[in-house]
Order: structure tokens, then sequence, then C-alpha cells
């Protein structure tokens, strides 16, 4: 069984990716700054109430990881926050605060993983199709998809980097996935797939992908958006 860590567990695909690694009889640490009581009572699954957004925040996870499980063998980062707003209006705090979320605490959650990463570990990546080159692009999302771009870049850059390590780094970019962050985005927009649907695509594609891919980025799509 392995050691592995979701962040975003909150609600939607985080909640169901957690549940789904737990139910299998995987250790995992769920990471959110709310708690769902489901999470907290399982056997599995051990919480930390994380403000992402906040570096100094993330040493709960180095305290966890130094005296607990000393070895990790996957990082779903799934944590996200969005922004719908015109772009003449969005201010350089307004991405900053994006950019907190769904850049800085990947880099940040990766280099504390980093020491515990063993040869066949696995680092995942949620983006955004909007934030994949070439991509049908919405306006008023212009932090939110341009952070995602960001993490694509990085994770490949990591995947290069630790390819003699054994640890491997890959990106899913997501369509629409009914969730309440898509509610958000496209008020009203019914997704073809669940939260949970997802989820378990996912789940297999943490534990199974790093087999065929690293350096990649797969698009999870079958919708605009």
């Amino acid at each position: 069984m392995k050691n592995i860590i979701v962040t975003g567990t909150s609600r939607g695909i985080g909640y169901e990716l957690a549940l789904k690694f737990a139910e299998a009889g995987h250790q995992v640490l769920a990471i959110s700054r709310k708690i769902p009581q489901a999470l907290l009572e399982h056997k599995n699954i051990t919480c930390l109430s994380v403000d992402l957004a906040d570096e100094t925040a993330l040493g709960q996870v180095e305290n966890f990881l130094s005296s607990t499980w000393k070895r990790v063998d996957a990082v779903v980062h799934n944590a996200g926050a969005l922004l719908l707003k015109p772009f003449a209006e969005t201010t350089q705090a307004d991405f900053e605060n994006i950019y907190k979320v769904n850049v800085f605490a990947v880099a940040n959650l990766t280099r504390i993983c980093i020491p515990y990463l063993e040869k066949g570990s696995h680092v995942v990546t949620i983006s955004s199709i909007g934030g994949v080159r070439g991509s049908l692009k919405f306006a008023g999302l212009a932090a939110y998809s341009s952070s995602k771009g960001a993490v694509i870049t990085l994770s490949e850059l990591l995947a290069e980097e630790y390819k003699e390590k054994g640890i491997s780094f890959n990106v899913l970019a997501l369509g629409s996935v009914q969730t309440e962050m898509l509610n958000e985005a496209f008020p009203g927009y019914q997704a073809p797939i669940s939260a949970e649907g997802m989820a378990t695509y996912i789940y297999d594609f943490t534990l199974n992908g790093n087999k065929y891919f690293n350096g990649k980025v797969l698009e999870v799509s079958s919708t605009n958006p």
C-alpha cells in the first residue's frame, strides 16, 4: 500500500479521490482548509487543515512527513483557486492570490516532498485544458488559466530535473467536471462527467500513469469548456 498526498480535499474531485485511495487501503494525507467529517473519521486518512496560500503553514506537512510517514509514493496537486473577472479589473493582488494557490503552493509542497520521494514515485498536477497552449480560451479567466499554464511548464521542468532519481511528474489538464468550481466559472453549465467519475480516472493514473508517461500533459476533456 502507498502513502499518497492529496490537496484540495474539502470538496469535489479531491474529496472523492481521497476516499478512493483510502478505501483501497492506501494511506492518505488529505490537505485542505476545511476538513470533511467523512475524511476525518476514516482510519486510512490523516487530515491537515492548511492554507496552501501560506507557505509557512506547509510546515505542518513537513513535520508530519519527517515524524510519521518518512516516505511519499505519490502527490496529487488538486487544490485550485478560481477568479472570474474581466482582465481590465483584475489587479496584481488578484493575480497573486490565484498564483499563491495554483502555482506557488504546488512548487512549495513539491519541494517539501522531494526528500521523501523515492524511485518510482509519481507527482500528478491537476491543471486545466484552458492552460494548454493552443486550446480554446475563455474571457474573464486570465489569472486562472495563466496559472494553470505555469504549472504545466513547472511539471515538465521537474520531470527533467529529477528523471535520474526516478521521480515522475505528469499533468492532467481537465476539461469540464461537474463541481462547485465549474459552476463558479460557467454558471448553469452541465458537465458530462461527475467529480466522482473524474476521481476514478485520476486514481488510476496516479497509481499507474508513471509506468507510461513522464513530463507529459494529458488532456482529459471531451467538451468545451
